[in-house]
């Protein structure tokens, strides 16, 4: 659209020691020389960013990114204050917000006691690339062998893997099969206990990261996305299962379950419930047809989805009003 943009990019830190640090003056220095319009932040970099907002907001307006929040997640007892002080802090010291869900807004209110100027704009599907005919989606839900499910995020116990293990081992073994894609590094206990617990020659495959060819290739030949993770608050990839017709099993703690009409396009479950979990796949392995029209359900919400376009016109709409362009 014509703007200029320069990209700043902060060093990977722990908490702690983004907390303690306060940041290079030639940074300070660049950010206030470059005389920007608008600072955007990626609100994932607060705690580098809370001391370093007091010396630049007076001369520019600050606008995080907001995807998820650190107090949404879960933490033991005594680090909750730490995060809710300094994420309450950093929010305070902006003047505008970009969400990727409305819940968000009311999350930050509740959070900060003030109502900030914000827009939600959604993550959003890539309508220009080719995908997966609805002749195709019914076609492959007959298909004769057993269920093939799909995970597609890192591994951690956030995304909730172990409840999709659990859930399997209640149901016959030679009835479906889950294939595993993502970061097998990110936490390597967590993975190790997973290895531990599948305990089923060929039924579990973990594939690691996988190059995005071989992850279209996977959505295209499976059957169910089951990925209940707590918190989540807006999944591309529920988008990009829904967008090769699979029907997306999540978590009803996750704002994204938002996205999910219950026995529509998929099904929600309760944070740790393998049992309602088990059943769900159940009766996608005996009911083909059933999988066939949640899949078609499934394609239907995606094409009925705001392209990139129209989601970040509204950013767009949003940055301008912050500077009281027309």
């Amino acid at each position: 659209r014509g703007h200029a943009v320069s990209v700043v990019a902060l060093p990977m830190r722990s908490y702690p020691r983004a907390l303690l640090d306060k940041l290079s003056p030639r940074l300070l220095a660049l950010l206030r020389d470059a005389a920007f319009d608008l600072l955007l932040q990626d609100e994932l970099a607060h705690p580098s960013c809370v001391r370093l907002n007091r010396r630049l907001r007076r001369t520019t307006p600050i606008v995080p990114i907001v995807h998820l929040l650190r107090v949404s997640q879960q933490w033991p007892a005594w680090q909750r204050p730490l995060y809710r002080f300094v994420e309450r802090s950093y929010l305070s010291s902006a003047d505008g917000l970009i969400l990727v869900n409305p819940q968000l807004r009311e999350r930050i209110a509740k959070l900060t006691g003030a109502e900030l100027p914000a827009v939600v704009a959604r993550p959003a599907g890539d309508h220009a690339a080719g995908r997966i005919s609805p002749e195709r989606i019914h076609a492959r839900a007959h298909e004769p062998g057993p269920l093939r499910i799909l995970f597609v995020g890192n591994l951690t116990p956030l995304k909730n893997l172990h409840l999709v293990i659990d859930a399997l081992a209640r149901l016959n073994p030679r009835d479906w099969r889950l294939d595993v894609i993502g970061n097998l590094e990110v936490d390597r206990a967590y993975t190790h206990r997973l290895r531990r617990r599948i305990g089923l020659d060929g039924q579990v495959t973990l594939l690691g990261e996988r190059p995005r060819s071989e992850v279209e290739a996977y959505l295209a030949r499976s059957h169910v996305l089951a990925m209940p993770s707590a918190p989540e608050s807006y999944s591309i990839v529920y988008l990009e299962a829904m967008s090769h017709g699979l029907p997306v099993v999540a978590s009803t703690a996750s704002d994204s379950a938002a996205m999910i009409e219950h026995g529509g396009n998929g099904f929600l479950v309760a944070p740790g419930d393998a049992d309602a979990l088990a059943c769900n796949l159940q009766l996608l392995m005996t009911d083909r047809e059933r999988l066939a029209r949640m899949g078609l359900a499934a394609r239907r919400f995606y094409d009925a989805h705001p392209t990139w376009d129209e989601s970040m016109e509204r950013v767009h709409q949003f940055l301008l009003s912050l500077r009281g362009h027309p």
